[in-house]
């Protein structure tokens, strides 16, 4: 039987479809929700714009890790377990969604909707080619619009029952676990894993980057130096590129590096460690591919 309910939230309302099961769970801030999710258009047709049991995993979200959608936390902590519940949300709610969508699709298509931010960010190349990759999402973009959420409650996890990832983490985790991910490349590296230490540096490169686009009070100096971190990084996950041959990245990552900062002399044999407290703690970085030192020439295979 449905039951339709006004949230104490504008623009938002509640049809229940199938009732859960116990009491209301507990939402602790950094508790894991898993739920799956059918997205709709408020047309005659109700047009389905994105199905989490389609794309063959469901949806996870951490409460009180300010989301990309807002609004599904609020809808979710509505909810007991087992629930299926029709959401109503007006245009105020669901402007960011087609960016959502996007990277929710490109999970499902097998790619790595945050690779972008090892060379630029994803949002510029967007703004640069005005498409989101996708036109329905492009319409959307254009001309926001209210949108219906089906979802299904099923399960919340405590913080302490669950291992978190590093996008899960706040500011303060994600600053902490930068110089673990590094030690761990640099250890990977000296072992010749250079596939998996290649994937730590680009985790630590993706947590600083986040940091510099989250933080909008961010002062000069702290963007700086966080941005000192991240070239430190690109260049140990060039080198993990270099031993895999995979020249060309690597040439585009470092000159992108050198057309942002014209004045430092980057290659390995020059290169002067900062100082900081931001570096304080932070591993050394792993000892350069041998015969591999950067020159204006394209790089070829050795």
């Amino acid at each position: 039987m449905e039951e339709t309910l006004l949230l104490n939230v504008e623009g938002v309302r509640k049809t229940i479809l199938h009732g859960g099961t116990g009491e209301l769970p507990q939402f602790l801030s950094g508790s894991r929700v898993t739920f799956h999710f059918r997205t709709l258009k408020c047309d005659d047709e109700r047009t389905v714009i994105d199905d989490s049991k389609l794309a063959g995993r469901p949806m996870h979200i951490v409460i009180g890790n300010m989301f990309k959608l807002e609004v599904w936390e609020i809808l979710l902590t509505s909810m007991r377990i087992g629930e299926v519940a029709e959401f109503w949300c007006s245009a105020i709610h669901t402007g960011i969604y087609p960016l959502l969508s996007r990277s929710l699709r490109q999970i499902a298509e097998g790619k790595d909707p945050t690779e972008s931010y090892v060379h630029t960010c994803g949002l510029a190349n967007m703004f640069a080619y005005h498409t989101l990759g996708y036109e329905d999402l492009d319409e959307l973009q254009k001309e926001p619009q209210p949108l219906i959420f089906i979802t299904e409650l099923l399960k919340v996890e405590a913080p302490s029952d669950y291992k978190r990832e590093t996008w899960s983490l706040n500011n303060d985790e994600k600053m902490q676990v930068v110089p673990i991910l590094h030690g761990d490349g640099n250890r990977l590296f000296k072992l010749g894993r250079y596939e998996e230490a290649a994937a730590k540096y680009q985790e630590a490169i993706i947590c600083l980057k986040n940091l510099q686009t989250k933080e909008k009070d961010l002062g000069k100096s702290s963007w700086l130096q966080l941005e000192k971190m991240v070239n430190t990084l690109v260049l140990n996950y060039c080198q993990c590129l270099l031993k895999q041959d995979e020249f060309y990245e690597v040439l585009e990552h470092t000159s992108d590096i050198i057309r942002h900062h014209p004045v430092r002399k980057w290659p390995w044999g020059g290169r002067k460690r900062d100082s900081g407290n931001f570096f304080q703690g932070f591993p050394p970085p792993p000892p350069p591919p041998a015969g591999r030192v950067p020159s204006s020439r394209p790089l070829q295979p050795g």
